[in-house]
């Protein structure tokens, strides 16, 4: 008798299904739903209300439980709430779990769930492959915003802090030395990902990401240019393509700037400049990733299994809130400038470089000197128009002046 008890106790205890806790739903039910200010939904959720609810209602025919005879299941937007004040925070489950009235496994439950449910339900729908005419727009975002035509992408890699793995951690450990998980993403000209990929060990070459991800296949197949024949640039066919750092090596759809050296040609030194530029909206994208979504800058407790799918939910909710317009606090920004871990940084030998790849960039080297040259041509003319208008603008005001001169001696001449 006593083992029959014993076993439905331990059956009890490791059930997770999420319940309510009656005694501790106050502060979500009165203070959250009823009493939160727009700066408070900023604040802990990290968007806004609207957005909140917009996010909830993608997600219900995934998310959504059947209350029982014994007791209703979480709500929907409480569970919802929960992982993201988990995401935003990184505060330890113990904290989120008084704070919302729920047990602890419930808060990781909700994590999991949650997170699953974003990348699934909402990837397809906020952060997937362009298509033809988004590349378009993409194209011309680049040559108009960040002055480099044919560009419909910027490539980076982000480390994530994590607590040691139970297996092969060895392999986590980074060039800075701290653990870390990799993240690959592309982002388009506003600052969006539209290709991520993510869940590398921190000691994983950035240049080994891209080559085992669908991006590298895309790219080298001419997924990036749906254009047939590709579109003119400086009198020669040039399909879409990429910009990335030293740590990928150079492509013809992937350029990469030339490394400092007093040897560097003008046309190189502007292309340098211009790469850089423009390559920096991948950068400010992972800032502000990272500030909105703390998990990401805080070292990440979770498990293994898990991280990888916060990472993936985190790029996804980054583009909901930058396509649905949410205030992005710059205050925020703060805590990435506070950071321990400094990002490392990846550099491919030039034998990796693919010679076709070196022939675009020499091509865009001649583009931007051009565009230098007839620059320095019109600030010279510029200034020599604004030098023979203030020659002229001397002239008149001596005429003038010489003018008022013999009117006032005729005047004081004229008999009354």
């Amino acid at each position: 008798m006593m083992l029959i008890a014993q076993s439905t106790r331990s059956v009890s205890v490791a059930r997770t299904r999420a319940w309510t806790n009656t005694e501790s739903t106050d502060w979500w039910e009165r203070v959250v739903m009823t009493e939160f200010q727009p700066s408070d939904w900023l604040e802990r959720f990290r968007m806004s209300r609207e957005t909140f609810f917009l996010l909830c209602g993608k997600l219900k025919p995934r998310l959504a439980r059947q209350d029982t005879c014994l007791r209703p299941a979480l709500p929907l937007e409480k569970r919802v709430a929960v992982a993201l004040w988990r995401l935003a925070s990184n505060v330890e489950y113990r904290t989120i779990s008084t704070l919302f009235g729920v047990g602890r496994s419930t808060v990781c439950k909700c994590v999991r769930e949650v997170c699953h449910a974003i990348a699934v339900m909402l990837r397809p729908l906020y952060l997937r492959t362009p298509s033809e005419q988004e590349l378009e727009d993409a194209a011309r975002l680049f040559g108009t915003r960040w002055g480099f035509p044919h560009c419909v992408g910027a490539l980076g890699s982000l480390h994530v802090p994590i607590i040691a793995p139970t297996s092969n951690a060895d392999n986590y450990w980074n060039s800075r030395g701290w653990l870390s998980v990799i993240t690959q993403g592309a982002v388009n000209g506003l600052g969006q990902f539209w290709d991520v990929c993510t869940g590398f060990p921190g000691s994983t070459e950035h240049s080994a990401i891209l080559q085992n991800s669908t991006l590298w296949a895309t790219g080298c197949e001419g997924g990036l240019s749906p254009h047939n024949p590709p579109q003119s640039f400086m009198g020669r066919p040039l399909g879409y393509l990429m910009l990335g750092d030293a740590g990928y090596p150079l492509q013809p759809w992937l350029l990469k700037g030339y490394p400092e050296s007093e040897g560097l040609s003008p046309g190189q030194r502007a292309f340098n400049h211009r790469l850089e530029r423009a390559r920096s909206v991948v950068d400010d994208a992972f800032l502000r990733l990272r500030a909105r979504w703390q998990c990401l800058l805080k070292r990440n407790d979770c498990h293994m299994d898990v991280v990888p799918t916060m990472i993936l939910a985190c790029c996804v909710l980054h583009n909901v809130c930058e396509v649905h317009g949410d205030t992005f606090v710059e205050e925020w920004v703060e805590a990435v400038k506070q950071e321990e871990n400094p990002q490392p940084a990846d550099e491919v030998p030039a034998s990796a470089d693919d010679p076709s790849g070196e022939a675009v960039r020499v091509l865009y080297c001649e583009y931007f000197l051009q565009q230098e040259t007839q620059r320095n041509q019109q600030e010279q003319q510029n200034r020599e128009l604004s030098r023979n208008s203030q020659k002229l603008e001397i002239r008149c005001e001596c005429i003038c002046a010489h003018n008022f001169k013999r009117f006032t001696v005729w005047l004081n001449s004229t008999p009354v």
